[in-house]
């Protein structure tokens, strides 16, 4: 016996990492040491930095591989890995700096590894960061041939004196919602099983008239960014905190960046909810709350800043390419019983 009729093909690992490396060398920045193959990823701190801060996150795309794989969406589920991580990391000003990525799979499939890392690439150049390695592990047994997971890991730094926590917000001051690309990454073990009752298929129309299919809505990329918080800062917008709306939905997600003693008042009539919302809360019967504690319902990213700047922060986010508003507002006072005030449930 070998280790290949054990089931690991160490020669089609080899070549799998050839096919990725120039996806790899496109995401360089000038802090990369060295370059692919290495035990592990050199990179420096970008010069000019007084007193910087590593800020660290980590993440997966959960179970939206599921319906990813058996659709054969491999590319896309790598941008999802890298702004999963990415848009949690940024939330307090930071620049991220490099990522590194974990695919575990059953039987190593070269060509649809390879989709999955260009992804990953692909999110990196988005997000400006370097995909300073990872660790693709073959184990046959363990997952089932074909199936594969993915785990992800970002740092980013920030200066200390410009770290964005949420201290200086302030009763009154204004909440503007960015866009999200549809359910992002989130959700997606109820999101299953409404598809699984509904019995769609891969053609299935996400609106009676036609348009795009229900699949390729639910398996658009989540959306990245950090180009936009990069160009936000550099406009010297006064940024007082920032939420990455993702599991547990605004609920959770926009007190996250909130002082005990304030709140945050939301307007939920301040935007349309997307048609893909609206399917599944009709095809899974989902109640609303239920809907709201899952679901990003459209926010993607939450900005906090003082009222006079609301102006310029829309204006910076149209030309960044995304669609933003006026979601609400800064209260005194604890939050209570409900995190957020002005929920419909």
């Amino acid at each position: 016996m070998d280790y290949r009729t054990a089931g690991v093909d160490v020669a089609a690992g080899r070549a799998f990492v050839e096919r990725i490396r120039h996806s790899v060398e496109t995401t360089r920045r000038p802090e990369v040491l060295g370059g692919l193959g290495g035990f592990g990823g050199l990179c420096r701190l970008p010069q000019g930095l007084r007193k910087p801060l590593l800020v660290a996150g980590t993440d997966g795309v959960g179970t939206k591989l599921e319906l990813a794989q058996a659709h054969g969406r491999h590319h896309d589920v790598g941008i999802d890995l890298v702004a999963m991580c990415v848009n949690d990391v940024i939330t307090c000003g930071a620049e991220p700096l490099f990522f590194l990525d974990y695919i575990a799979t059953g039987k190593l499939s070269p060509e649809a590894m390879a989709e999955v890392v260009e992804g990953i690439a692909d999110g990196c150049r988005q997000s400006g960061c370097a995909l300073l390695g990872g660790e693709t592990a073959e184990m046959p047994g363990f997952y089932s041939p074909g199936r594969y997971d993915l785990a992800g890991f970002c740092v980013a730094v920030v200066e200390e004196d410009e770290r964005i926590d949420g201290s200086l917000t302030r009763a009154g001051d204004r909440i503007l919602a960015v866009a999200s690309s549809g359910v992002h990454s989130n959700g997606f073990s109820l999101v299953r099983s409404i598809l699984e009752a509904s019995g769609i298929s891969a053609t299935t129309p996400l609106e009676a008239g036609g348009g795009p299919g229900l699949i390729e809505a639910l398996l658009t990329p989540t959306r990245l960014y950090g180009s936009l918080v990069q160009a936000l800062r550099q406009a010297r917008i006064p940024l007082h905190g920032m939420a990455h709306i993702t599991g547990g939905g605004l609920p959770e997600n926009l007190p996250r960046c909130l002082p005990t003693e304030l709140h945050a008042v939301i307007d939920p009539h301040s935007w349309e909810r997307p048609v893909l919302f609206r399917w599944l809360q009709e095809h899974g019967e989902v109640p609303e709350a239920d809907l709201w504690n899952t679901f990003n319902l459209g926010v993607g990213y939450c900005l906090v800043l003082p009222a006079e700047a609301v102006a310029a922060a829309l204006t910076i986010c149209r030309e960044q390419g995304h669609q933003a508003w006026e979601l609400g507002r800064i209260a005194a006072g604890p939050a209570g019983e409900q995190p957020l005030q002005g929920l419909p449930c």
